[in-house]
């Protein structure tokens, strides 16, 4: 079992940056494990990382003044190859949430079997947030999935997002799919004794 999902408030880390593609998100080249062990220390590696591999002081995961379990990204975000390491990277880095105006559908897909959550909010709030960001590093978001809704404490605005209604029942009960054929086990059961 997973961690459970309910409602987070956090500060974000921003990336304003559009078609953030899965081989941005965690290279190629990095993909021989088949563990998700150390993924996160590589997550967006060519650019936090110069080529001497020291930190690159420009990007946002190596400012301090971001922190948070939200990332906060253009839209398209998760294109390109379906690799599950992606999410692996970002659930390993320490988020737990994802807000874009669009995702990849099978990036989104991974991210939701790993126990990431991504929301899909309106361009407009996108917007809005990514501009809050910048100019108060502090801004919190909550992101309330039994309600399925996401609010910035620092506008007050508010919106629903959607979300599968199975996968949002794995994440309350951090259920892999394994997890949540046996969570009905008894009910498995009852139906093969009638037969």
């Amino acid at each position: 079992m997973k961690e459970r999902f309910e409602t987070i408030t956090s500060t974000c880390v921003p990336l304003p940056l559009e078609n953030v593609d899965t081989d941005q998100i965690i290279p190629a080249r990095f993909l021989k494990a088949t563990t998700r062990d150390g993924f996160g220390d590589l997550l967006f590696h060519d650019w936090r990382f110069g080529k001497d591999g020291q930190p690159d002081p420009s990007f946002v995961l190596n400012q301090g003044r971001y922190k948070g379990v939200i990332l906060v990204t253009g839209k398209n975000f998760g294109s390109g190859s379906s690799r599950e390491h992606a999410a692996w990277a970002i659930a390993g880095y320490g988020f737990k949430a994802i807000v874009s105006s669009f995702f990849a559908d099978i990036f989104m897909n991974n991210a939701l079997n790993n126990g990431l959550l991504p929301v899909v909010v309106s361009p407009e709030f996108l917007a809005e947030t990514l501009d809050l960001l910048e100019k108060y590093p502090e801004a919190m978001l909550t992101i309330d999935l039994p309600q399925q809704s996401i609010q910035s404490h620092q506008s007050g605005r508010q919106e629903s997002f959607e979300i599968n209604p199975f996968r949002k029942e794995c994440l309350l009960n951090g259920y892999d799919d394994i997890d949540h054929i046996l969570a009905r086990k008894e009910i498995i059961e009852a139906y093969e004794r009638r037969l």
